[in-house]
Parts: structure tokens; C-alpha cells; sequence
């Protein structure tokens, strides 16, 4: 899969996010940037409402909403150790 540096192209994108505790979020969006910001105000996902302030790490452009949904199941089912794999292969710190 290719890490898309920005997602503003039309499309839906599925995204992970780096917590304030060092955990990921894993999510989708049509606009990541207006997602990150709207959970970094504190109204996003539950899960990231008690761990702000959130870092974009990742995004990945898919074809539809519903690949888009598909690839975040599969992510989110991914153990931390291969979460963190996928950030290295595409060249991602943090």
C-alpha cells in the first residue's frame, strides 16, 4: 500500500493517528485534516477524547468509503508490533 502524503484529493483515506499516550487511532476520513483537527479539539472518537493532543502519522487513499472501511478493520486488527511495521515500511517515525 502506498502512504499518500496528502490527502485533500477527493477520495476516502484511512488514517492512524500517534495518542498523546503512544497509542494509535486508526480511523477514515474524506478529510483527514479537518477529522485530525475536529479530534484534537476534543470531538472526535471517544478514544481519543482523554488522549490529546493526536498526531497524524499515516494516511492511505483508498478507492471507495467502503475499501476505505475494509482497510481500517484490517488495520485495526493488526497487533501493535505490526501497526508499527507498516509505519517503518513507509518510512514513518515517530
Amino acid at each position: 500500500m502506498k502512504q499518500e502524503k496528502s490527502s485533500t484529493d477527493k477520495g476516502y483515506f484511512v488514517y492512524i493517528l500517534l495518542c498523546s499516550d503512544g497509542t494509535f487511532y486508526t480511523g477514515t476520513s474524506n478529510n483527514v485534516e479537518k477529522r485530525v483537527a475536529t479530534h484534537n479539539t476534543g470531538k472526535g472518537a471517544k478514544y481519543t477524547k482523554v488522549r490529546l493532543p493526536v498526531k497524524l502519522l499515516y494516511t492511505e487513499k483508498l478507492e471507495n468509503k467502503s475499501a476505505a472501511l475494509k482497510r481500517e478493520i484490517a488495520i485495526k486488527k493488526l497487533s501493535r508490533s505490526h501497526k508499527e511495521e507498516l509505519l517503518k515500511d513507509n518510512g514513518i517515525t515517530w
